[in-house]
């Protein structure tokens, strides 16, 4: 098992990274640029929480996380890629992505929720369609979150008796157990014919969480050509003088519980 990277220099170093990616988000808006980063890998690797942290304090209206439901009855019957066209970003938007596309390739080929033939055509149109979204000028990063078969049970044990993460449990993330050699097979079938020069993956060793969001921060920060934009200065304007505005009695109002007061009560009563 790999060796946790410090907490204090995680710490130190995850917030310089963040900040290093507000500023990587403004060049993006200023030169149009559209991000796609795909996060892709075995179940509890830790796609989740990177996402978190990349995400962190970039603007929503900017950097939008896409994470699609499993496809409808009608999304089975369209062009496999059609139900992703639509989250692609426009100019100047990041998207970040928790699965993608490559649903197909692995968690629906071992599970058997696509047919052989399907499965065979996403391979053959996979890394010509990434390389239409290249060739339009869109940046494509797709990162593989590895971890152990050891990490992946003890992780899976730790959400059983956690009621705040229990319900990542669901049937198909437990199969990765049973299903681990399927799924290693699938992956590299996957690399063999998506691993294109256009689009490269890049894998994350991610036994140590704090490693691999680190380490995909830093990456996405070197693969992304983005520039230092000049800061605009700001200004706070001074608050006018009133003009003899006086705000409705709250009692006409619907206001919310003090809960925290009680709580602040009874932690008074407790010592």
């Amino acid at each position: 098992m790999a060796k946790r990277m410090p907490k204090p220099l995680y710490k130190q170093e995850l917030k310089a990274l963040q900040a290093r990616l507000v500023e990587m988000q403004k060049w993006v808006q200023q030169s149009g640029a559209r991000v796609v980063v795909i996060f892709e890998g075995r179940d509890a690797a830790g796609k989740g929480s990177a996402i978190k942290r990349v995400s962190e304090y970039l603007n929503p209206r900017v950097a939008r996380i896409v994470a699609l439901p499993a496809p409808s009855e009608r999304d089975k019957t369209r062009w496999y890629f059609q139900r992703y066209v639509p989250h692609l970003p426009a100019a100047g938007e990041i998207v970040l992505m928790d699965r993608s596309w490559y649903n197909r390739a692995g968690v629906e080929r071992v599970m058997g929720y696509c047919t052989n033939e399907e499965y065979q055509r996403f391979l053959h149109q996979a890394p010509i369609f990434e390389r239409m979204l290249v060739e339009d000028g869109i940046i494509l990063l797709k990162y593989w979150f590895s971890v152990s078969d050891v990490v992946q049970e003890e992780r899976f044990r730790s959400r059983l008796n956690d009621p705040m993460r229990r319900w990542k449990l669901s049937p198909t993330d437990l199969s990765s157990i049973t299903k681990w050699e399927d799924y290693s097979r699938a992956k590299d079938t996957m690399f063999l014919h998506t691993d294109i020069a256009e689009a490269p993956w890049y894998e994350i060793e991610s036994d140590d969480k704090r490693r691999s969001r680190i380490n995909v921060m830093a990456h996405i920060l070197s693969k992304v050509p983005w520039e230092q934009v000049p800061q605009r200065e700001i200004e706070i304007p001074e608050r006018p003088p009133s003009a003899g505005y006086e705000r409705p009695p709250r009692q006409w109002t619907n206001s919310v519980p003090d809960y925290a007061r009680e709580l602040e009560k009874r932690a008074g009563a407790a010592d």
